[in-house]
């Protein structure tokens, strides 16, 4: 009797998994056509629109992340006429028109609106660091996977690539395409989430900016106290099912050798033992693995077999605009200190504020109120929300505590001229991030002619302020005294010296890492085969 109420209880829950989907799907097919209408496109014979749907619920921000997606939206625009791209965003104080403008004026990039739809996601609180002061990681990843379903019940972008899917056939001929761009918040969780929605014919590829969880945050619980052993345990698990997770994805694109190493080692498993690799087939923990794996990447080859297909991470580095940047001089350069960052916790203000105020106590005569002797900081960079503004106010507090607020200058929110304003006149760039993925703004420094300083880890240390033609292209540190003692040997360095190392830095920015290199990239992906 026990496994005939089993059984039946399987079945209905099927019946209701089958019954909400097609519902979803019903409800996305009915609003098509009135989509079409409301930017003004007509499907005819000869134009069958597809639409491309990028996962970004922050694409307001302003910041690298979304350099990446406006651009990559840009070239298909220009170059796919018959791809609707399809934003889902939780910025829902910003309309369309909003979006738009901003977009041009901080990355003097054009959009065409007849061709851009935003999905308004309402939930995006649930993404938010500050709703989980405990279990960030997991409770991030649980908020995105609840904002997936709300994306996908709100609009499925359809494609029509043509065939039937041989599994599980759904409104006969059609398939759908999600690029999802998975940023540091973990969005990789929403990868098995839009799988079930979509009985899983919805290809997944992403471009990754961060891993949610690396081994190098494995590598800093070194305590032995339990509370440190639990932490690990922790990580673990929470790795093991983010490769789950990513073994969705039918093509990965990440921005740097260093995500590479580390989402190539993650989904290698090589750092799961046994125990890692046994815990989550225990009760109840298995439940969540055959959920996340249940609808992992599957193939079918000509014969009609199926396999799970290995995706390889490849690199594509990130579009930077240097046009203008390029057109800076390199003589005659103000003694500014410029930090081009959001105000966002991990890019670590604080050490750049600690560093600048051991090299005025160092260096008293950089104090001095001569605007072509006195050497300032100035702290340049997005807010995205209330959270960002009160860290700004706090690291004013800090300044002022730390005796060095006459010297600093913040610029919250600034404009891309602006910021053009600032790259043109500064003698040196900062970033302090520990294991910053990438680094567009130290790409933009070297471009514009700035000398970068940059913490020794992650894509600036081994992507970006490297070695060209075998010599240096900027300076490394790890602590604030390091910082201080490379920005006084910058600031000194002979004249001659120092035009030679801009000019080498702004070689390799604009040699390696331009907007036509990543839109190359872009398309080596392979993300086009996924489409009819």
């Amino acid at each position: 009797m026990y496994f005939l109420f089993a059984g039946l209880a399987l079945l209905a829950t099927f019946f209701a998994y089958v019954a909400y989907t097609e519902s979803i799907w019903s409800k996305s097919l009915r609003t098509r056509q009135a989509v079409l209408g409301q930017l003004g496109l007509q499907r005819t014979e000869s134009i069958r629109y597809k639409f491309v749907g990028f996962f970004h619920p922050y694409c307001n921000a302003g910041g690298g992340g979304e350099r990446v997606l406006w651009t990559a939206i840009a070239h298909i625009q220009r170059e796919h006429k018959d791809i609707i791209s399809v934003v889902y965003s939780g910025d829902t104080d910003a309309s369309k028109t909003d979006i738009i403008t901003k977009v041009k004026a901080r990355f003097a990039i054009d959009l065409d609106p007849s061709t851009l739809l935003f999905v308004y996601l309402k939930s995006r609180y649930l993404v938010e660091d500050s709703r989980w002061p405990r279990f960030t990681i997991l409770g991030q990843s649980l908020g995105s996977i609840y904002l997936a379903w709300e994306a996908m019940c709100e609009f499925i972008p359809d494609l029509y690539i043509g065939g039937l899917d041989a599994m599980l056939p759904l409104h006969g001929a059609q398939r759908t395409v999600l690029i999802a761009f998975a940023d540091t918040m973990g969005y990789a969780f929403t990868f098995p989430a839009v799988a079930w929605l979509t009985r899983g014919t919805l290809p997944i590829g992403a471009y990754v900016h961060y891993p949610t969880i690396s081994t190098d945050m494995l590598a800093r619980v070194r305590a032995e106290s339990w509370k440190m052993r639990g932490k690990r345990v922790y990580y673990r698990l929470m790795m093991y099912y983010y490769a789950l997770s990513l073994s969705h994805a039918r093509f990965l694109m990440v921005n740097s050798s260093w995500t590479q190493n580390h989402i190539a080692s993650i989904l290698s498993h090589e750092h799961f033992g046994p125990v890692t690799r046994w815990a989550p087939r225990l009760t109840p923990l298995l439940a969540i693995e055959l959920a996340l794996l249940a609808k992992a990447l599957w193939t079918v080859d000509a014969a009609g077999s199926q396999a799970i297909q290995t995706v390889e991470p490849e690199i594509v580095y990130p579009p930077c605009d240097v046009r203008q940047m390029v057109k800076f001089q390199l003589d005659n350069r103000a003694p500014i200190i410029l930090s081009v960052a959001q105000f966002r916790p991990e890019k670590d203000h604080v050490t750049q504020l600690r560093a600048f105020a051991q090299l005025l106590m160092d260096h008293p005569e950089y104090k001095k109120s001569s605007p072509n002797s006195e050497v300032r900081l100035v702290l340049l960079g997005g807010a995205r929300n209330a959270g960002d503004l009160d860290r700004v106010e706090r690291l004013r507090s800090l300044a002022t505590e730390l005796d060095i607020h006459h010297h600093i200058t913040f610029v919250v929110n600034a404009s891309y001229p602006e910021v053009l304003n600032w790259l043109s006149r500064s003698s040196i760039g900062l970033s302090t991030m520990v294991d910053e993925h990438f680094g567009i703004n130290i790409v933009e420094f070297m471009a514009a002619g700035l000398v970068p300083l940059v913490h020794a880890s992650g894509g600036p240390l081994h992507d970006i302020v490297v070695a060209y033609q075998s010599q240096p292209t900027g300076f490394h540190a790890k602590t604030p005294g390091e910082f201080a003692s490379a920005l006084h040997e910058i600031l000194t360095m002979d004249p001659a010296q120092a035009k030679a190392l801009r000019e080498r830095g702004r070689r390799w920015a604009t040699e390696r890492f331009s907007e036509e290199e990543f839109v190359r990239g872009w398309e080596k992906s392979g993300w086009r085969s996924h489409l009819p």
